[in-house]
């Protein structure tokens, strides 16, 4: 005897997961949606939406905050309530508390991270960039191993320490790179 669901859907794989691509590419389509999430990433997880307007048209505008005009913020800030901060609340990115005026960050906004990181026409994927290093790291091993000289003459134990050092240092300096090349 099999049971039905009455009134109810069953869960696809993306309510699951999270968002689905689609969901996310809609959410981030625009810059000032893009914009809100960068504002809450670096000012705090919670914000009133009026200082996410008034820096959103700081920086459409090119202007310091004190420079904003009253229409421009406004011209922001309506289309906020009105569109942007409801379709990112929709996508369940964002809390919005439209009559409390607040905004903040949910757990499904960490799924945006990896699609707000850029890179430059002369930088390699950090994908790439792993597996040649892995390759390397391989090679020099396994040159060791064999006992070709000089790379037989080193311990074990120094390549695991040179290779740790090596994975350590790039993992450091991926994090800054990727905090330095967000849009936004």
């Amino acid at each position: 005897m099999t049971s039905q669901l009455i009134g109810s859907e069953v869960p696809s794989p993306a309510d699951e997961d999270g968002p689905s691509r689609d969901e996310v590419f809609t959410a981030l389509s625009n810059a000032r949606r893009r914009n809100v999430i960068e504002y809450l990433n670096t000012n705090g997880s919670e914000a009133r939406v009026r200082d996410i307007a008034e820096q959103l048209a700081a920086w459409e505008n090119g202007v310091e905050i004190p420079e904003v005009t009253y229409k421009q913020r406004k011209r922001v800030y309506t289309a906020l309530h009105q569109s942007h901060l409801p379709k990112l609340a929709a996508s369940g990115f964002i809390d919005y508390e439209s009559d409390r005026g607040l905004v903040s960050l949910t757990e499904e906004s960490r799924q945006l991270e990896v699609y707000l990181e850029i890179v430059s026409d002369n930088e390699i994927l950090w994908s790439e960039y792993y597996v040649g290093l892995a390759v390397v790291c391989g090679l020099l091993a396994t040159a060791a191993w064999v006992g070709t000289v000089p790379f037989g003459a080193v311990s074990g134990y120094a390549y695991a320490v040179l290779f740790a050092l090596v994975f350590a240092v790039s993992g450091l300096f991926h994090r800054s790179s990727t905090k330095r090349n967000r849009l936004g």
